[in-house]
């Protein structure tokens, strides 16, 4: 099976999994998954580290720079094509504004706005992990 190594960037709005802290979740808009929300983050690329990868993958994205911070998982899912590896960390937002450049939408969301989300399978555990 094909394995595909990924990161995700959960950047938060206040202090991390405090109760009032919001999360900036996407929404993807192409591929079989078309409509699902993920947190935003991409495919590493040979050489890099995760956390290089991260910086990469959010200003690519999101045209913003950012500061990669506390590990919070790795998620090993089978999807029907490939095995993902996704590598989790908080970010903080260093410069730039959040901007849509691959996504189709995006909304800051809370711990119980959070469990209502069609979120891609992959990132279902990564909630889990933010509120457990």
């Amino acid at each position: 099976m094909k394995r595909i190594e990924v990161v995700a960037g959960i950047i938060c709005d206040g202090v991390p999994r405090a109760p009032d802290a919001k999360y900036f979740a996407t929404q993807r808009g192409y591929g079989d998954f078309k409509d699902f929300w993920e947190f935003p983050g991409g495919k590493m690329e040979p050489g890099e580290t995760p956390e290089q990868a991260l910086v990469r993958e959010l200003n690519e994205e999101l045209a913003v720079d950012v500061s990669v911070g506390e590990f919070i998982c790795t998620v090993e899912h089978d999807y029907p094509a490939f095995h993902l590896t996704m590598h989790c960390f908080f970010c903080s937002i260093d410069s730039g504004h959040l901007t849509l450049l691959e996504h189709e939408a995006a909304k800051w969301v809370d711990a119980s706005e959070m469990q209502n989300l069609d979120w891609l399978p992959a990132d279902v555990q990564v909630v889990s992990a933010l509120l457990g």
